[in-house]
C-alpha cells in the first residue's frame, strides 16, 4: 500500500480533505504528521511515498530540508480558467537573483518534459520595459528579467517571452511556466490568484530534492488539500 505523509497545523481542512481523499483512493494509506520535524523525518523516509506540507509552518521545514538539499526550489501547480501553468519562485525568500530564477526555471522545464508537456516560459519584472529609470528597484529587475530571458534563449531551445509587468498578457498567452521578478513578488501572486480569486492550486511541487514533498499554504480550502494529495499520489506514481 502507498503511504502519503501529511501535515496538521491550526487549519482542520486538512482532516476533512484526508476523509475525502480516502474516499476516492482507499489503497493509499493517510498519515498524519503534527510537527515540523516528524515532517522532516516522513520526507527522508524510504518508507513513505510521498509528503504534503498540508497546514504546517513553513520555514522551519524549507530551512531544515535545505540542509539536506541545497539547491531546493519550489513551483505552485496553478489550474483555472483555462490556463494551466507553474509558478515561481513563491517562497518569499527564494529567486533573489538571476543565477536561483534561472536554476528554478531548468528545475521547471525538466519538470514538464518528464510529465510530457513543452515548455512554455513567461518572465516577470516590475515595470515595464519603458519604465526603466522610475527608481533603482524597477530598473534593475527590469535589467535583470532581460538577462534571465537571454539566458534561457541560449541555453535552452524552449519558448521564452519577457512581459515585464503585464502578468495578464502573459497569462493570456497560456505559458505553463511563470517566473516571477522574486519570491515576494510571487507570493502574491499566487495569494491573489489562488487564495483572493479561488484559482486551483494543486500545491507547489518541489524540486532539488529525491523525494516527493508538495508544499502547501496554512490558509488553502478543503478542496485544495485534496488537490494536493491527489498530485502527491500522481507524482509517486
Amino acid at each position: 500500500m502507498k503511504t502519503i505523509a501529511i501535515g496538521v497545523g491550526e487549519n482542520e481542512n486538512i482532516i476533512q480533505a484526508c476523509h475525502i481523499f480516502k474516499e476516492k483512493h482507499p489503497k493509499t494509506d493517510i498519515r498524519l504528521i503534527y510537527s515540523d520535524n516528524d515532517l522532516i523525518k516522513a520526507v527522508l523516509d524510504d518508507n513513505i511515498d510521498a509528503v504534503v506540507r498540508g497546514s504546517l509552518p513553513a520555514s522551519n521545514i524549507m530551512q531544515e530540508l535545505k540542509a539536506h538539499y541545497p539547491k531546493l526550489s519550489r513551483a505552485t501547480y496553478i489550474n483555472g480558467d483555462g490556463h494551466e501553468f507553474l509558478l515561481t519562485p513563491v517562497g518569499i525568500d527564494e529567486g533573489n537573483s538571476v543565477e536561483e530564477r534561472y536554476e528554478i526555471v531548468l528545475h521547471c522545464i525538466e519538470f514538464l518534459k518528464k510529465v510530457g508537456k513543452k515548455p512554455k516560459i513567461a518572465i516577470l519584472a516590475e515595470g515595464r520595459e519603458d519604465d526603466f529609470g522610475r527608481g533603482s528597484e524597477v530598473s534593475n529587475s527590469i535589467i535583470d528579467s532581460k538577462k534571465l530571458t537571454k539566458l534561457i534563449e541560449e541555453n535552452t531551445s524552449e519558448e521564452v517571452k519577457n512581459y515585464f509587468i503585464l502578468i495578464e498578457q502573459a497569462i493570456q498567452d497560456n505559458p505553463n511556466i511563470i517566473i516571477a521578478p522574486n519570491g515576494r513578488v510571487g507570493n502574491i501572486i499566487f495569494r491573489t490568484l489562488v487564495l483572493l480569486d479561488s484559482w486551483p492550486s494543486h500545491g507547489a511541487v518541489t524540486f532539488g530534492i529525491d523525494r516527493i514533498y508538495i508544499d502547501t499554504s496554512r490558509a488553502q480550502s478543503i478542496d485544495g488539500y485534496v488537490r494536493s494529495l491527489t498530485l502527491a499520489d500522481e507524482l509517486s506514481r
